[in-house]
């Protein structure tokens, strides 16, 4: 008799969707951390989607999704359960003209994508979010910015499925966006799409500011390493960075996980990094941090126990 797993990834198959088994999830995050997972699915549209997440929900099995892994740090051991992976190579990824200041993503497309469809219909207001590694699902998922900008500023509505796979939208007075965060971290659906309202505006500017911008996130970021971004949230009236920088913790390493000497407001993967080194530094970080200098530094990056 199959298992409930076993089920699933038949069923998947069958509905036209990539299936996974035992796959490393380290090939899939931008930390190049994580063992495997007992199964991951590419899911190629919505229809598909829907009736695999009602059966996962009904057998009670444990999922996640992901879209890039740029926010996300995987157990050494791996992900038992199943991992639904939104990339922009199926339907999940299409990016729509709406109107003449709407563009809609679906959650599997890259916020670098929509900032350059954004660019091609002179349309600005996303500039900020050019170089972020993400996805549309990803960056609405954690109010992704920089530079002066977030998601919330752009995004007017989300589309999600609940776990009984039905789609519901929310307009952007219901997705409580906080600080690195919405509604869907604390609900268990799946955002599907973004509708992007932005303003038109001259391509010319639009694609200098973007030029500008990625610019500066070279000259400033280790993008030469693997990481999942700034490792920590800013605090109230401080910068993680430097506060991390003014303990002497630059260059700090355990194992294969570094503070990168670059941006101190980065942990990097020098090679070989695990889970168990990056814990181990952001932990020695955060405490030092607090005993020298009071402020408590919330860890931005997702950790994905094992089980």
């Amino acid at each position: 008799m199959m298992t409930d797993i076993e089920q699933l990834a038949e069923m998947a198959q069958q509905l036209g969707c990539k299936v996974f088994r035992n796959e490393p999830l380290n090939e899939h995050t931008t930390f190049k951390i994580g063992g495997p997972c007992t199964l991951m699915i590419v899911p190629n549209n919505e229809i598909s989607l829907s009736a695999l997440v009602r059966f996962s929900s009904e057998k009670g099995l444990r999922t996640l999704v992901m879209g890039k892994g740029s926010n996300m740090l995987y157990a050494d051991e791996g992900f038992k359960g199943v991992v639904f992976l939104f990339d922009n190579t199926m339907d999940m990824g299409r990016i729509e003209q709406i109107d003449d200041r709407t563009i809609r993503a679906y959650a599997g497309a890259s916020l670098m994508s929509v900032c350059r469809k954004a660019l091609e219909l002179s349309l600005s207001g996303l500039e900020f979010a050019y170089g972020i590694p993400g996805t549309v699902g990803g960056g609405v998922y954690m109010n992704a910015g920089a530079y002066n900008g977030e998601v919330k500023d752009v995004v007017s509505s989300v589309t999600a499925m609940d776990r009984r796979g039905n789609l519901r939208t929310y307009n952007d007075s219901r997705l409580g966006f906080t600080y690195r965060g919405s509604r869907f971290n604390h609900t268990d659906e799946m955002i599907i799409s973004a509708d992007f309202t932005l303003t038109p505006g001259d391509k010319t500017e639009i694609e200098a500011k973007m030029k500008d911008l990625i610019g500066r996130r070279k000259d400033k970021q280790p993008l030469e390493f693997p990481n999942a971004g700034s490792t920590f949230k800013r605090p109230e009236g401080q910068f993680a960075g430097k506060l991390i920088q003014d303990c002497g913790l630059r260059g700090c390493t355990i194992g294969g996980a570094q503070v990168s000497e670059k941006h101190c407001g980065f942990v990097i993967n020098t090679g070989g990094a695990t889970c168990s080194d990056v814990r181990g530094l952001i932990d020695h970080i955060q405490h030092t941090v607090q005993d020298n200098t009071g402020f408590e530094l919330e860890c931005e990056v997702r950790i994905i126990p094992y089980e």
